[in-house]
């Protein structure tokens, strides 16, 4: 990003946290920009300032559209940068059409270099896609290139650009598609909630710092005031366990974000935290708030503080009512909900997930009315779910990788172990000393075992001897674990009288072996009711996976035919990304026979959120009723868990499939061939 300023001043990067941010002082551009001041480039038009902040980005209705993407100089921090703007404007121009009518998109390209516009969550044409390199060839400086299909759904979606790193620089905007009939849903008002991450910084730059020090923008790191602390709570030994854990798997228990608010600037409607976006609404009206994120890299915990949320939408797609108080939103993601304020303001809060900042705004009844900012909630950590270790069962776990041969697939009454040649360096999922001095293995089963002095330290299971260990059956019955403590990293009450070592764990690619992949998940579950990281147990009812059920009955109803797999892998701190070990340059497509059923699974072997967005083709969530099951065009897959859903391939042609955080994207990233 081109910096205006004299390039060899000294920035302060602490001036870009935005909880202190600078208010600009309300200067917007005629498109209803807010939050920054905007200073046309060369070619660029004359702007407009106006004084109120609640105006809206300007909204295009009809079937005619001329976009035009350009530089843009912007200042949101103090320092004037230059954007990616599309119609002047960051965010762009909200677009409205109808559902059922053909519409023509004339897009022109002025910036230096190529760039592109993909439909976000559209079902189109393939040549309509947007994808350089895939779809179509983009759009080259000086030229302009024509998008033309039918709109085939409605609700809330959005558009951003495709090529390089424009989408961080501030090339997107909003879609709002209306049905053809009545909306299964009623209300007085709406109002676009358009999320983004900005920074002053140039998104090459962000990304050769990451590839140096991947925990460069972290500034959350336990101190030696978060020792003491969890000293004081825990106690020595068991603080000292849990750190020592972490630290021998090189693994920080808040690594949440690659990129946080020590660069970003949370922007709600294009508008800055200090000075706040602002929405309009009369006493007694339903209002509908229609949130997308649209930023690079940023998840957002968003609630209204005194005041419900029903949500009616995801994804544009209309679901049962739930309500909530509060709900995540990841990169890419929609939801729509409806409120009904009373005669008094209300604060939307949107805080990051890494709780480095917020975006936030105001819903009220006069624009002279603000409501009080919440504090951010504590920054949350990690645990050993999120590291793929079911703790309280450890059933079906696959022990072939670790050593463990002859455990697997066994067909005998009586399955023996040799744990002496186990090599537990590459379990990576600790385990503790176990004294068997007392251990009754008579009749196959474990019982007596004292784990009160297990040392779960480095991974290793010390002072094991189980040369001799008779497993009959593969059961390991009968073990006390009454005493076992599992608080800072050991395993506390942990009840394995029920274990069954017959059944596998999850099977990991041989691809995925080797320094470039640096977590397996052991034993992912699926967490559809898991709020996530950050959001357990906070006191506030917030939505899940598990509450999405469509509102209209599942259309294609076949079971699938075959199922695909997919890891999600990585080594962070060598930021390194890829699916099932391999990076993009090097995977093969992924293949689908017109018209087929399949279910696609995907295990997350790291320790961060992904949001995997597959292009072209709905992803049906398998919540648990096949007869109302949720479309997604983007679907978050948690740190150390799997998630399967259902895809229709009814849509000839090539598609992108990958992570929707752009500094992952270029690796993790797969081509799906339906042909």
């Amino acid at each position: 990003m081109k910096e205006i300023t004299d390039k060899n001043s000294p920035i302060n990067p602490l001036r870009r946290r935005f909880v202190t941010g600078l208010a600009m002082g309300g200067a917007i551009t005629s498109l209803g920009l807010t939050g920054c001041t905007s200073i046309p480039s060369s070619g660029a038009g004359t702007t407009t300032n106006r004084s109120k902040n609640f105006s809206k980005n300007k909204e295009l209705r009809g079937t005619q559209f001329d976009l035009t993407i350009s530089e843009q100089r912007v200042n949101f921090t103090g320092r004037t940068r230059v954007a990616t703007a599309i119609n002047g404007g960051l965010p762009g121009p909200i677009l409205r059409w109808k559902e059922g009518e053909t519409v023509t998109l004339r897009v022109t390209n002025k910036l230096p270099v190529s760039s592109s516009i993909h439909w976000h969550g559209l079902i189109l044409p393939n040549r309509m896609d947007g994808v350089p390199g895939l779809t179509f060839d983009g759009i080259a400086p000086n030229t302009t290139f024509t998008y033309r299909f039918k709109v085939q759904q409605s609700g809330s979606y959005w558009y951003h650009s495709h090529s390089g790193y424009q989408e961080q620089t501030g090339a997107h905007g909003a879609i709002i598609i209306d049905p053809k009939t009545a909306s299964t849903y009623q209300y007085d008002r709406e109002h676009m909630i358009f999320l983004t991450d900005w920074s002053d910084e140039d998104p090459n730059q962000i990304y050769a710092k990451l590839k140096k020090l991947s925990h460069y923008y972290n500034f959350k790191e336990r101190t030696l005031s978060n020792l003491m602390s969890e000293i004081q709570a825990n106690g020595v030994a068991k603080t000292w366990e849990t750190r020592k854990m972490w630290n021998e798997m090189r693994m920080s228990q808040r690594d949440i974000s690659d990129v946080t608010g020590y660069t970003y600037t949370f922007l709600m409607n294009g508008v800055t935290p200090a000075q706040g976006w602002k929405g309009l609404f009369k006493a007694g009206e339903k209002v509908l708030l229609r949130f997308v994120n649209g930023s690079a890299m940023s998840f957002f915990d968003v609630r209204i503080p005194g005041l419900k949320m029903t949500v009616v939408a995801a994804d544009g797609q209309d679901i049962k009512p739930v309500r909530v108080d509060e709900f995540r939103i990841g990169v890419a993601e929609n939801y729509d909900v409806i409120v009904e304020p009373e005669a008094q303001a209300y604060t939307l809060f949107a805080q990051s997930i890494g709780r480095s900042g917020y975006a936030r705004g105001t819903l009220t009844p006069d624009h002279s009315l603000t409501a009080s900012v919440p504090k951010l909630d504590p920054m949350p950590l990690l645990t050993h779910a999120d590291m793929g270790m079911n703790m309280g069962s450890m059933k079906g776990m696959d022990h072939g990788a670790m050593g463990m041969k002859g455990a697997k697939g066994a067909t005998s009454a009586e399955t023996t172990v040799d744990h002496s040649k186990m090599d537990h360096s590459k379990m990576k999922m600790p385990m503790p000393k176990v004294d068997h001095s007392k251990m009754d293995m008579s009749g196959g089963k474990m019982k007596g075992m004292d784990h009160s002095k297990m040392n779960m330290s480095g991974g290793k299971m010390q002072g094991m001897d189980h040369s001799k260990m008779n497993m009959s059956g593969g059961n390991m019955q009968g073990m006390d674990h009454s005493k076992m403590d599992m608080s800072g990293g050991n395993m506390q009450g942990m009840d394995h009288s029920k274990m069954d070592m017959s059944k596998s764990m999850i099977k990991h690619p041989a691809s995925e072996y080797g320094p470039h992949v640096d977590m397996h998940a052991m034993d992912p579950q699926y967490r559809l009711n898991d709020p996530g990281v950050g959001l357990r147990n906070n006191g506030r009812r917030v939505l899940t996976y598990a509450d999405l059920r469509n509102l209209h009955p599942t259309k294609d109803k076949r079971q699938p035919t075959r199922e695909i797999e997919l890891h999600l892998t990585g080594n962070m701190s060598r930021y390194i990304w890829s699916i099932d070990g391999i990076k993009y340059a090097d995977a093969q497509p992924i293949h689908l026979k017109y018209g087929e059923r399949v279910r696609i699974t995907f295990v997350n072997d790291t320790m961060m959120n992904h949001p995997m967005h597959l292009h072209g083709l709905w992803s049906e969530l398998e919540t648990g009723d096949p007869n109302y099951m949720p479309r997604k065009h983007t679907v978050i897959v948690q740190p150390g868990s799997k998630i399967s859903y259902q895809v229709t391939a009814d849509a000839l042609g090539n598609w992108a499939y990958h992570c929707h955080l752009l500094y992952h994207m270029a690796a993790m990233f797969r081509k799906v061939i339906v042909s």
